[in-house]
């Protein structure tokens, strides 16, 4: 049995929120409980960001609706949560924003009070507060409103009167609607009836708090057909009062400067989280596709033979973070320290390769001006030849070791790694590049573009028509020489720098992805 799984005596139900789109805005508790879960029972909102999260074997049960239909109806994800929590599972059971807050999480627990099953509430921050404030609107502010309140805009089917005090929410400064797209201007009119002006300002805002927010503005008497034009689909939330007129000058979401772009990146799993974090916090929506992975050589005797004689070595060149870590993890294994670079000239490509080593108290000897295997060669010009290892890829150009060679040097080349085909799931970047939303594809070496074409090889996509930003000059080449459309090389050769690229790119663009 599983660490984290309950005894069958004590198996437990979670109900947790998990935000109302942004992955950032799950608890603490609620991302402990996602990774340690048993079970998950999950919705469609919210869900897929943290799915991958959830621990190896982790049962996964979709029970979301789409378009009106219900995977599961709810009285049987009740009776799921109590079957699976008396076979004594760990149960989440996730929900997108609140789990009390228009989420049935109310009708769950009574289920599972009544069966004697122990559960536990994990709140989360709700789209009815959330949304607005990505939007730049304050729920509440002291010269508007001292007061809010959130609405169901879709009460139960079937119902012949409204059980919603329209009187009542006429007088408070702030009403936010949720799930209430369809009923839009009958919502808009069933306050105007009720006393609240025509010229009361709104707000919708579609898929709050992700990077395909989209928010039109308007009154009670035209928000229905603003709305309407501007094709705005569920889910979507609705802001009704004054507060709303304070987005002109507050939206800071929607601002960002890869808001509404979509950016695919291709580094290994492994790798990625830097560069998609990176774009997430500029409002970029991120598809990872990795296209390689890495993998440590295993046995390894050339290394083997490499520490044998490491001695003899007066310059050690790592040109990837791979590369350091590589190293590193292979020395510990073999029962060595770091204590065998002492009196070591250690040479490294580039910022990332040199902190690689800073993060264990080493700190480089040189480093290039340019982060190219070329900017190395002058660093050893002018100098005594003597023996060189260049530890990196199974696969890389030979550029370096036939230029050191040609300065007298005795140059062995120690491969620690070999990247591979990563076989990425590419249904959605296929599908997003078929749509054409895709507004660039990152590629931080030469493996990732080759990799890439093959991964979407007989999707029937042109390479032309892919929109490629290169890392640097060589991956640039790959990216030329195998048709990709390349619109931006980063300056800096880093991944800070092919932010920095992307930024550059489309700051100052036109956006789709906000509307006013």
């Amino acid at each position: 049995m599983n660490k984290n799984t309950c005894s069958a005596a004590s198996g437990k139900v979670f109900l947790v929120g998990a935000g109302p789109g942004d992955p950032g805005l799950i608890t603490v508790r609620g991302l402990e409980l996602v990774r340690a879960a048993d079970v998950i029972v999950h919705d469609q909102l919210g869900a897929p960001a943290f799915l991958g999260m959830a621990r190896p074997g982790a049962e996964l049960v979709d029970v979301g609706k789409r378009s009106g239909d219900h995977t599961l109806p709810q009285d049987a994800i009740n009776r799921l949560l109590v079957e699976r929590a008396r076979e004594g599972k760990m149960v989440v059971r996730l929900k997108g924003g609140d789990p009390l807050v228009f989420g049935r999480g109310g009708e769950e627990m009574e289920e599972l009070a009544k069966a004697g099953v122990e559960f536990e509430v994990v709140p989360g921050v709700t789209s009815g507060i959330a949304g607005p404030a990505y939007a730049g609107i304050p729920i509440t502010h002291r010269a508007c409103t001292p007061a809010f309140a959130v609405v169901t805009g879709h009460e139960a089917d079937g119902k012949e009167a409204s059980n919603i005090p329209w009187a009542s929410l006429a007088g408070i400064g702030t009403v936010v609607f949720l799930m209430g797209v369809k009923t839009l201007g009958a919502i808009a009119r069933r306050l105007v009836e009720a006393g609240r002006s025509a010229e009361t300002p709104v707000a919708v805002i579609e898929r709050a708090t992700s990077p395909g927010q989209r928010t039109v503005a308007g009154t009670l008497g035209s928000i229905e057909s603003r709305a309407r034009e501007a094709g705005i689909k569920p889910p979507a939330l609705i802001v009704v009062g004054d507060v709303v007129t304070y987005r002109e000058h507050l939206a800071w979401f929607e601002r960002r400067p890869l808001f509404g772009r979509t950016i695919v990146v291709t580094r290994a799993r492994a790798q990625a989280s830097d560069l998609s974090k990176a774009l997430r916090e500029r409002g970029a929506e991120v598809i990872e596709c990795p296209a390689i992975k890495i993998e440590p050589l295993s046995p390894n005797p050339e290394f083997d033979a490499f520490l044998d004689r490491h001695e003899t070595y007066a310059d050690l060149v790592f040109t990837s973070v791979n590369g350091v870590e590589g190293f590193i993890a292979g020395v510990i294994e073999r029962g060595l320290d770091l204590r065998i670079l002492a009196r070591k000239c250690i040479v490294c490509i580039g910022p990332a390769t040199a902190d690689a080593f800073r993060a264990r108290g080493i700190v480089p000897d040189a480093i290039p001006e340019t982060y190219v295997a070329e900017s190395l060669i002058p660093l050893f010009e002018g100098r005594k030849p003597g023996r060189v290892a260049i530890l990196r890829a199974e696969q890389a150009r030979e550029t370096l070791p036939v230029a050191l060679q040609k300065l007298g040097y005795a140059v062995d080349v120690i491969s620690l790694y070999r990247t591979v085909y990563g076989k990425p799931d590419t249904t959605a970047l296929i599908d997003a590049l078929r749509s054409g939303v895709v507004d660039a594809v990152t590629f931080t070496s030469s493996s990732t573009v080759e990799r890439f074409l093959e991964a979407i090889d007989g999707a029937g996509i042109a390479a032309d028509s892919i929109p490629g930003v290169a890392i640097g000059p060589v991956t640039a080449q790959t990216c030329r020489e195998r048709g990709v459309n390349l619109i931006g090389m980063s300056e800096e050769h880093t991944i800070p720098g092919l932010v920095a690229k992307l930024d550059e790119l489309f700051s100052n663009r036109e956006r789709e992805g906000g509307v006013r």
